[in-house]
């Protein structure tokens, strides 16, 4: 089984139908980690509005990514939420892509910290570590180049959340990245017949 985090700035990119359908069509059991995309990003707007708290906010952000999933499981029929492991194993027995609802497994989580530190990204490797994935493959909107990329200089660029590099060191598995451009090749990726956009190490 694979986690891919299908990244939020997806939600208006005439890239996002494709990845839909790859995701679907692939042999690999895996499944949809989603962003949070405008629906988190209002969470931050609300909140410099309003100056609450971030206990607060990462609560709203987390159900921002169920609606981003919500949108994802309308937009390909053969996705469904799921908001916990069983749940996930569920559907894929059934031949289903499960789409995660996050708020119910995190936050009954006391370790992951309730702040923007923490993003879909760290969740995504978190959740794969929970489910003993074989693998985690996060999907962002930027070209990327083919090499290995130390995770600090990926979130010192923004590319990662400040907390993934915690998560990472937890997570056995490989992570790797991949532009939004390639959906073409998800199968071949998965299935080890090509390398990976960006290959993540501590």
């Amino acid at each position: 089984m694979w986690v891919v985090k299908l990244g939020g700035s997806l939600w208006d990119s005439p890239y996002l139908a494709d990845w839909l359908q790859q995701l679907e069509r692939v042999e690999q059991p895996l499944v949809v980690v989603p962003g949070g995309g405008p629906f988190a990003d209002q969470v931050r707007t609300v909140q410099a509005r309003w100056g609450f708290d971030d206990a607060a906010a990462h609560a709203m952000a987390l159900r921002g990514m169920e609606q981003m999933a919500q949108m994802l499981c309308a937009m390909q029929p053969g996705m469904v939420p799921a908001a916990e492991a069983d749940e996930m194993r569920h559907a894929l027995r059934s031949g289903r892509v499960p789409v995660w609802l996050p708020s119910r497994m995190v936050l009954a989580e006391p370790a992951i910290a309730a702040s923007w530190r923490v993003t879909s990204d760290s969740l995504a490797v978190w959740l794969a570590s929970v489910l003993n994935a074989s693998g985690v493959l996060l999907v962002k909107s930027v070209e990327l180049p083919v090499t290995v990329a130390d995770v600090g200089g990926l979130q010192r660029s923004g590319l990662l959340d400040a907390a993934f590099d915690g998560y990472l060191r937890h997570f056995p598995g490989p992570v790797w990245m991949m532009s939004r451009k390639h959906s073409a090749t998800l199968a071949a990726v998965l299935d080890g017949r090509e390398g990976p956009m960006l290959s993540v190490a501590c």
